[in-house]
């Protein structure tokens, strides 16, 4: 099967996905949610020998979470900019919610908005 260049595209943004879910420290399942992959999938699409293709949500909450983690490493320094999205967070998007819980359960929108806030101003810790 030949790769295409969507498919190289998405091996380079999910070996930077994986160091960015070890840097927040996210469970198998909470990575693989907040992408919208299974587990299985998220696993396979790690493996240097597979080739996965994404769908355009799939790819969109991808390039959603690079752009939070990018932004958060932009407005604060570590241990912030690493745990940020595995806290609990007074700010309006999340009303006491870890972000990563909301950004699962809100899918796609719900990580468009809080990168689209993340890039705006830093929000309440």
């Amino acid at each position: 099967m030949t790769e295409t260049a969507a498919d190289q595209r998405a091996a380079v943004g999910l070996k930077a996905y994986g160091r960015i879910i070890a840097q927040w420290g996210l469970s198998a399942p909470e990575a693989a949610a907040l992408v919208g992959l299974n587990e299985a999938d998220l696993g396979r699409a790690r493996d240097p020998d597979e080739t996965i293709s994404l769908t355009e949500d799939q790819v969109l909450r991808l390039s959603a979470v690079l752009g939070i983690y990018k932004a958060l490493g932009t407005y604060f320094e570590d241990p912030i900019a690493r745990l940020w999205m595995t806290r609990a967070n007074a700010g309006p998007l999340f009303a006491g919610a870890r972000p990563v819980d909301v950004a699962i359960e809100g899918g796609l929108p719900a990580l468009l908005e809080i990168r689209r806030a993340s890039e705006g101003v830093a929000m309440g810790l």
